[in-house]
């Protein structure tokens, strides 16, 4: 007998539709093809003993599986479901047309339990634009999966559950999910708070300005001034993440694993920050079985490079594309898949190997040359990229030992948002810009435009500094996100000198 039902095949951050068809004859074969992987051939010792456990008659029958397009390589075990179904429905131990109209996918222990997989939000959005009456996945998955709206997802612990299910034998109970409410129940929970930071209010300025357009930032101080705290406080002042945004950001992570059992989705912004050893496939996305990395899983959100200088040189030289095109494309020779890496970089670092070059009471140790090389390991393409370059000192006692509380988050964060709809309302009609620092050349002589006072200005500053055509731009996208703070429609001189005052490595003998 030839049954089909259907799966779903990962690509990307997409799904594509995996066609099973299973076709039993007499005989006692078993022949899998359409190319899958290892993972997947496999899957039929896994099929066999958890039939056996679970108490059914094993297929004593020549059996063929087709698993369509045969173009498209099948990878990993979540295809163990759909197998053992179809297995079952062509030796008739199944009768029932519901297998054709409701997408499964799950991993199969030896005992029938069906264990969680990766990737079942983008399965779920595939299965609900086809038109699928339902989607049956572990009960582990299953609340990941009902985010997803006008589509019934029913949550199996085992293939006992699924079979007696097809078979009329049992019921599984729908997963429901509030998408909405849950949604926005959580958009505002931050365990760290601007009102905690003592001083710094230059820098806090500074982080408020990258917020407000988006833009890269590089924090450069001594030794316990304050860098990571600020660092790990700026997702609270971001402003809120839309429904496509969250649903965009919550797919990623769906694909590499990331998600838990409970996980709907993600409510704030990802702050992702990778240890300084990490190899450029685990940064840039790939490997033989392609996943987001880094600069994918923070899309949306902030991608955090503590003691920038000490990643290897190729890991950030493969940031310049990403941050300019806000993609990654990954090649391999039988795909090439395209991950987003729409992420704001926050950097910080040392000023020197010592750490105490700009500290105000101890004595640096290193000469200028080393000061020199330490800052050469981040090349200068890259810290183009960085519009604001901000140091950060340490504080006195006497703003350690101060009570009062700071300004909070949540008051920076309605600037920020004020601000941010400016930028929405001047980019409406723009496909793919949304901030101020995604503007390009073009875009800039348009609505970036200083007076005359400021061209001065700007002239001076480009001569006396010596920057690069990059660093003129940036410079005006900081001074355009500056004036929206402030609310104002001309970009002024004032606007101006403190877009400067934000490129800090720019300054002539700046390492000595």
């Amino acid at each position: 007998m030839l049954v089909k039902l259907y799966g779903a095949a990962l690509q990307g951050v997409h799904s594509q539709l995996i066609t099973i068809e299973v076709n039993s004859t007499p005989g006692c074969l078993f022949n899998l093809v359409g190319l899958p992987d290892n993972a997947v051939k496999e899957s039929h010792q896994r099929v066999l003993s958890a039939l056996q456990v679970s108490g059914y008659k094993l297929p004593v029958t020549n059996i063929i599986v087709n698993m369509a397009p045969a173009d498209i390589r099948k990878e990993g075990s979540a295809y163990d479901l759909p197998l053992a179904v179809g297995m079952m429905a062509a030796t008739e131990q199944i009768k029932s047309d519901k297998i054709s109209r409701i997408m499964m996918m799950g991993e199969l222990g030896l005992d029938g339990t069906l264990r969680p997989i990766k990737g079942v939000l983008p399965m779920a959005i595939k299965a609900r634009e086809l038109g699928f009456d339902g989607l049956i996945v572990p009960i582990a998955n299953a609340h990941e999966a009902a985010v997803v709206n006008k589509l019934t997802i029913y949550g199996a612990e085992t293939l006992k559950q699924v079979i007696r299910f097809f078979n009329g034998e049992q019921t599984l109970t729908p997963t429901i999910v509030n998408t909405r409410e849950e949604f926005f129940a959580h958009q505002s929970t931050f365990d760290f708070d601007f009102d905690e930071v003592k001083g710094q209010e230059n820098v806090k300025r500074a982080l408020e300005v990258a917020a407000a357009g988006s833009h890269n930032i590089l924090l450069i101080g001594s030794p316990g001034s304050g860098k990571s705290m600020l660092a790990k406080r700026l997702p609270s002042i971001l402003p809120p993440l839309s429904l496509a945004e969250s649903l965009e950001t919550t797919m990623i992570h769906s694909v590499a694993g990331k998600l838990s059992a409970d996980s709907g989705l993600i409510s704030v912004r990802p702050f992702r920050s990778p240890h300084h050893t990490i190899s450029m496939v685990a940064m840039t996305g790939g490997g033989s079985n392609p996943q987001p990395g880094e600069i994918s899983l923070a899309h949306n959100g902030i991608l955090y490079l503590d003691e920038l200088p000490e990643f290897q040189r190729q890991v950030l030289e493969v940031l310049r594309q990403p941050l300019e095109d806000r993609k990654i494309s990954v090649s391999r020779v039988r795909m090439n898949v395209e991950y987003p890496a729409n992420f704001m970089l926050v950097a910080s670092m040392n000023p020197c190997p010592c750490g105490y070059y700009t500290h105000p009471t101890k004595a640096c140790v290193c000469n200028p040359g080393q000061v020199q090389k330490y800052l050469n390991r981040i090349s200068g393409p890259l810290l183009d990229r960085i519009d604001l370059q901000i140091e950060v000192t340490p504080l006195p006692f006497e703003q350690l030992s101060n009570l009062t509380p700071g300004e909070s988050s949540a008051t920076i964060r309605e600037r920020v948002i004020r601000a941010r709809q400016i930028q929405e309302r001047r980019y409406a009609e723009l496909t793919g810009i949304h901030c101020n620092a995604q503007m390009s050349s073009r875009q800039l002589a348009q609505f970036a435009r200083p007076d005359e006072k400021g061209l001065q200005l700007l002239k001076n500053a480009m001569t006396r500094l010596n920057l690069s055509a990059r660093a003129y731009d940036r410079i005006l996208k900081v001074s355009r996100t500056i004036a929206d703070l402030e609310g104002t429609e001309q970009i002024q001189s004032h606007h101006l000198a403190e877009a400067i005052g934000y490129r800090n490595l720019d300054r002539e003998n700046w390492a000595g």
